[in-house]
């Protein structure tokens, strides 16, 4: 196992890429404009390979691989055209700076510039991207088998961790709860905390995952006063519990730890030590499989040395509403939805509202969702994006730092819009909670924190610019006019726009609207081709690639 988080001033930043912490990427980079150097520490004396995906496989990835043998150092830049083996660039856009083993361990520093002008790299942009990896135990590449793996993570907007300050922890778990065999299920536990006579801060949240195959996503709400009685039983079933909506602690499949930046806590105990908590937990069991039980859930790292601000999370985008239907539509390609936030039905709660300064996001749709992207508006037009994901995938639902931070003030909108293709459906999916179903939701992690659950919003498909009979037409296969024309009732009729406190009020407005969202930025290539290859250092084998199809179905 790798140990140590020596300070590097040059490279502050760190992430482990596996869950065993045996690959280990550093970083760091002066601006946006010049170049970025990467440190990658693997628990292996054999070969190393780390690249950069769209979607988290092989095609379209950009990819170094590396190592020493007895024939001396080895390092090269590759490009995925599809599962099959990399192609050696033409240009050479990384350059090698070290490259040595020591402890067992090969340690590889290398650099290129953040915009390369090579069309056969993968831009770095102040998005997530998705980091793939793979390496062997010896110097001839051969199948990786499981060692090898992707992780999304924001390289341009990422905030410096800390170590932990102590060992102490709530566990919010179930206990060997019976998963039934049905392809959905929502299993709620609501919980008190052993008592904290004094207020606290929760700094990391850490997933303690029993089954990955099965666990697809858990939250844990606070919830509001008159919920006093815990239960552990099935969710949704017209239980008290299901009052509790303010999220505390949100992780989605594909994530992991959680820290907080160093300024900031999620409260707990002191005058609040009473408040019960309800554990949500998603499973996920496509194959209906009977007898399995679980003890998963999150464990809570806190600390009595509190931080200067308290964190809170707020979901917005689209959520279904009892009594409306929102059908979207098979054979569609790209169909896109719309959730609205506008802050002034908070301000009927919190008036004034503080500045929310929001510094990490969680992305969340289900199997159908393609893109994910917030837009945040201020009089009128839009003036950023609170998240960004052009290629979402289902199995990798982590919390992202934006680095960043971006400020909410009174009177500012929130518009989510996701992404869907559904051209291999035959029926329409209706937005709901099986996994078959449809989310489109975005949950913002800011301070100081506020007293509301949720900000979220639904189109009114009751108005009479939704016919009856459109409404229920694309319960058949629609021409792709209908599809266009369907999408666009959605958005054009009024949005019903809802928020909730924490005592579960209600403060609605029935004439909200979607703005036009801007086209996701790009980046402008800069033309630097020579300082990107001065001082590149690469010999290669070619006897040591001839079994390069290692890269290809497992990524």
């Amino acid at each position: 196992m790798l140990h140590g988080r020596a300070s590097d001033h040059t490279m502050p930043f760190m992430e482990y890429l596996d869950q065993n912490h045996l690959v280990c990427l550093k970083w760091g980079f002066d601006n946006l404009e010049g170049n970025i150097t990467f440190k990658l520490i693997v628990n292996t004396t054999g070969w190393v390979g780390f690249g950069f995906s769209p979607n988290g496989g092989m095609a379209g990835s950009d990819i170094v691989m590396g190592g020493l043998g007895t024939g001396g150092t080895y390092f090269a830049d590759y490009h995925a055209t599809g599962n099959s083996m990399p192609l050696m660039d033409q240009q050479q856009s990384y350059t090698l700076l070290s490259l040595n083993e020591s402890d067992g361990q090969t340690i590889i520093t290398f650099q290129r510039t953040i915009q390369s002008c090579d069309d056969q790299d993968v831009h770095i942009t102040a998005q997530p991207i998705k980091l793939i990896y793979a390496y062997g135990p010896t110097d001839d590449i051969a199948y990786h088998q499981a060692r090898r793996g992707t992780k999304e993570v924001n390289l341009l907007n990422y905030m410096t961790r800390t170590t932990l300050t102590s060992v102490s922890y709530l566990s919010a778990t179930v206990d060997s709860i019976t998963v039934p065999s049905s392809q959905t299920y929502y299993h709620c536990k609501v919980m008190k905390f052993p008592t904290l006579n004094t207020k606290h801060h929760i700094y990391l949240v850490e997933p303690v995952i029993e089954h990955h195959d099965m666990v697809h996503h858990m939250l844990l709400y606070r919830c509001p006063s008159f919920v006093t009685e815990p239960y552990d039983k099935p969710c949704y079933r017209g239980d008290i519990g299901d009052a509790c909506f303010r999220v505390v602690a949100a992780w989605g499949v594909g994530g992991g730890v959680f820290e907080l930046p160093e300024n900031a806590g999620i409260p707990v105990g002191g005058e609040d030590s009473d408040t019960l908590y309800r554990l949500e937990i998603h499973y996920n069991n496509p194959n209906r499989e009977t007898g399995r039980t679980d003890s998963s859930g999150l464990r809570l790292y806190y600390t009595a040395q509190l931080r200067q601000h308290d964190v809170g999370i707020l979901p917005t985008g689209l959520l279904h509403f009892d009594k409306m239907q929102y059908n979207i539509p098979p054979k569609a390609p790209r169909f896109h939805t719309y959730g609205v936030c506008n802050t002034t039905i908070i301000s009927q709660f919190v008036n004034p509202l503080p500045d929310l300064q929001v510094f990490a996001v969680l992305l969340h749709t289900h199997l159908a969702g393609r893109k994910v992207r917030v837009g945040h508006y201020r009089s009128g037009k839009q003036i950023d994006f609170l998240g960004l994901d052009e290629n979402y995938d289902f199995e990798i639902q982590q919390i992202i730092n934006l680095g960043n931070i971006k400020t909410i003030q009174q009177g500012d909108e929130i518009a989510v819009e996701c992404t869907y293709n559904t051209t291999n459906r035959v029926g329409v999916t209706k937005m709901g909670l099986a996994t078959t179903d449809e989310m489109c939701l975005a949950f913002l992690l800011y301070y100081p924190a506020i007293e509301i659950s949720l900000c979220i919003s639904h189109p009114n498909t009751t108005h009479p610019l939704m016919s009856r009979s459109y409404r229920t037409s694309v319960v058949t296969i629609p021409s792709d006019l209908e599809i266009a024309e369907y999408e666009g009732l959605l958005k054009a009729v009024p949005q019903i726009q809802m928020a909730v406190n924490d005592q579960s009020q209600l403060s609605s407005y029935k004439n909200g609207f979607v703005r036009e969202m801007m086209k996701t930025p790009t980046v402008t290539c800069q033309n630097n081709k020579a300082s990107s290859r001065l001082g590149t250092s690469w010999i290669v084998n070619p006897a040591r690639f001839t079994l390069l199809l290692l890269w290809i179905a497992k990524m």
